[in-house]
């Protein structure tokens, strides 16, 4: 069955952990939707790869989706300072609906405040953090703590990009 996922990204995400899980969830099947700060924006990674965002913040429900795809780089640090983006994923977390996070992505979670007690991986540097906001760290490939999958950095894509695909066939 068809699963529709929600990425939330914008400029200098890592490209690579965006374009790789996409790739994997639409050859199983899935549509995977953009979602960033203005809907037909074209935004930058880190390595120069262009992307075009699908979907505004504003445009969309976290309703509307079965998934949330949130891949690393600096993106994930932008959209934590923007509310909306902070609530959708608040929502994923609040439901227990599948939600994938790779690298620096974890750092969304902080601010929604609902880390405490979860168990995840992150980037080096970001695993403290979430530990501080009482999650349960681990230094491992892939972390499945519910339908959150967590992975620390694009050496871990493979590993990752497989439970993602294999957690929607459920």
């Amino acid at each position: 069955m068809t699963k529709k996922v929600a990425a939330i990204v914008t400029d200098l995400v890592e490209d690579v952990e965006l374009s790789s899980p996409k790739e994997a969830l639409e050859k199983a099947g899935h549509s995977v939707t953009l979602i960033g700060f203005e809907a037909n924006q074209t935004i930058k990674g880190k390595k120069g790869t262009e992307f075009t965002i699908e979907k505004s913040i504003d445009e969309v429900s976290p309703e509307d989706f079965d998934a949330l795809l949130i891949p690393g780089g600096f993106s994930p640090d932008q959209l934590r300072a923007d509310q909306r983006f902070v609530d959708f994923v608040s929502y994923f977390l609040k439901n227990d609906q599948p939600l994938f996070a790779i690298c620096h992505a974890p750092q969304l979670f902080i601010q929604t405040g609902l880390t405490k007690g979860r168990t995840m991986t992150a980037y080096d540097t970001v695993r403290p953090d979430i530990g501080y906001a009482g999650a349960v760290v681990k230094d491992e490939a892939v972390v499945v703590d519910k339908q959150l999958v967590t992975s620390r950095n694009p050496d871990d894509l493979p590993e990752f990009d497989r439970t993602i695909v294999e957690m929607l066939a459920k």
